[in-house]
């Protein structure tokens, strides 16, 4: 045991591990703090709850239309001027339309067909229509559409998508 000691001890300690040489010392006064030099402002009030008014962006969630386009007046678009969809084709509104900003979503079950995703921008009483299909994902969608439509038409898979 002596021997593991000897051995351990024998080797002295590590370079740069030694006692300090000099150890700086600083010494400082304590000072004492002045009076204060902030300007007396009367503290701020909130004004009354009944007078705040929220204000959404409406873009940022797609939400039913309070104001249009009916399913019926896409669906008029569809089969009118657009010539997406030929009249004898049975067509019924899933989903929609759903509103964020002046853009529209809907998804129509079209019979004996895949659903059909449409996105239409515009004045409720005239809508135009931007795309119609099975992927409405398209570049203006994706560049120029209000995030709620381009959640509707880009992020959400088939199973997430509203109706499903």
């Amino acid at each position: 045991m002596a021997l593991a000691v000897a051995a351990l001890t024998g080797c002295g300690a590590p370079p740069g591990v030694g006692e300090p040489t000099s150890v700086p010392t600083h010494s400082a006064t304590p000072t004492t703090p002045g009076p204060s030099t902030a300007p007396t402002t009367p503290p701020a009030t909130a004004p009354s709850l009944g007078t705040v008014t929220p204000t959404p962006d409406a873009g940022l969630v797609a939400t039913a239309c309070r104001n249009g386009p009916t399913g019926q007046r896409v669906l008029q678009l569809l089969r009118g001027r657009a010539g997406v969809l030929p009249a004898n084709v049975r067509v019924q509104v899933r989903t929609g339309p759903l509103c964020a900003g002046d853009w529209q979503f809907t998804v129509l079950a079209v019979t004996g067909h895949e659903e059909l995703q449409v996105v239409t921008r515009g004045k409720p009483s005239d809508p135009v229509l931007v795309t119609a299909g099975t992927d409405v994902c398209t570049i203006e969608v994706r560049a120029t559409s209000p995030a709620g439509i381009r959640t509707l038409a880009c992020d959400a898979g088939p199973a997430n998508r509203p109706g499903a």
